[in-house]
């Protein structure tokens, strides 16, 4: 089959295309050793579980997904179609490491999908390999050809946006957790993956951070097209709007987005930015304050419908505890989407409040 690229393209009434990728998966982890650059493969992992058939790491790793670890050859045997690169590193580059472990890949039989900025394509060993043995190098970072320039008008529709104040911390979980819960109360819904992982989880989207950023607004707008005025669009935030380093595309989605409704997401263990330790982690209130602000330019009517914790770190009591003492201080419901329950329940209610 040679090398191929995934190109999600802009279809009838600005909805994204559906991609067929080689499933299942073989998870690679590369020499990862911390777990917020290891985002892809967790996602996958926990949202679709049925898709994984192991994880694949270099020595050096110290990123465990408690998945059978097995080698390539092992994973095919065991059904596997691709191995999929489960790493989302600053710059989104693959590293010279990784490549002899992908190779291994190719010559087991397995395709290779990625949602890095570098291509798998650009790799000699990898365009060489795959062109010998006939097999796929599937790059998700690809954004759809011809977008538009944003125009800022207000369509029909409702839509939710999750905001945070660093990078991987929780936007995308909570998103799906939000979504999955206004399909539950049988509201008209859809997740909208603005990133790699997301976009593998439900098959279509836009990679918001390999769009050129004078259409990235524009893109945002693709992303979310006019609905139903009870149709709810829930889309996937991508890093922080005081990030040194991300805000550009922060800003743009929730320029493009022009959210209804936006919820906080927010570790409470975490104090220095990810990747740009520099920098302290803003409060909730500041990300509130500010994106109400800068949000109400292309909707004046958005509001904040919560606030979403990653208290993963933590105990049940403890975080149940500290979610209620924050609900208290902001004075907003204030939940850990992933263990659900009555607070979880007072935001989906809120979000849904007209």
């Amino acid at each position: 089959m040679g090398t191929a690229s995934a190109s999600l393209r802009a279809g009838k009434e600005g909805e994204t295309s559906r991609l067929a990728l080689p499933q299942p998966y073989l998870l690679f982890l590369g020499d990862t050793v911390e777990a917020g650059f290891a985002k892809t493969a967790f996602g996958l992992r926990d949202w679709a579980p049925d898709l994984c058939v192991g994880e694949f790491a270099l020595p050096s790793a110290r990123i465990d997904l408690g998945l059978p670890k097995l080698s390539p050859a092992e994973a095919a045997d065991r059904g596997a179609r691709s191995l999929v690169i489960g790493v989302a590193n600053s710059g989104g580059f693959i590293a010279e490491s990784w490549v002899p472990a992908l190779v291994e890949a190719l010559e087991a039989g397995l395709d290779i999908v990625s949602g890095m900025h570098s291509k798998l394509i650009q790799v000699p060993e990898l365009r060489y390999g795959a062109e010998r043995l006939g097999r796929q190098l599937i790059d998700i970072r690809t954004p759809p050809a011809n977008l538009p320039i944003a125009t800022g008008l207000k369509r029909s529709g409702k839509r939710l946006l999750t905001v945070g104040t660093d990078c991987a911390l929780g936007k995308k979980y909570t998103a799906l957790s939000i979504a999955r819960g206004f399909a539950g109360r049988g509201v008209d819904v859809d997740f909208r993956a603005t990133g790699q992982t997301g976009i593998m989880i439900s098959g279509g989207g836009i990679p918001m951070d390999a769009v050129v950023s004078d259409f990235a607004a524009g893109a945002a707008e693709v992303l979310s097209p006019a609905a139903d005025p009870g149709h709810w669009d829930v889309i996937e935030g991508q890093g922080s709007i005081l990030h040194p380093a991300y805000a550009g595309v922060s800003l743009a989605l929730l320029h493009g987005s022009q959210p209804d409704v936006f919820v906080v997401c927010h570790d409470p263990g975490r104090t220095r930015l990810l990747g740009d330790e520099e920098f302290a982690v803003p409060s909730v209130e500041e990300i509130i304050d500010l994106t109400t602000h800068l949000g109400s330019r292309t909707n004046p009517r958005i509001r904040c419908g919560g606030v979403s914790l990653n208290t993963s770190a933590l105990g049940s009591e403890e975080a149940a505890g500290h979610c209620a003492a924050e609900s208290a201080r902001l004075g907003l419901p204030v939940c850990d989407p992933i263990r659900g329950g009555e607070a979880f329940d007072a935001l989906i209610e809120e979000c849904l409040r007209s």
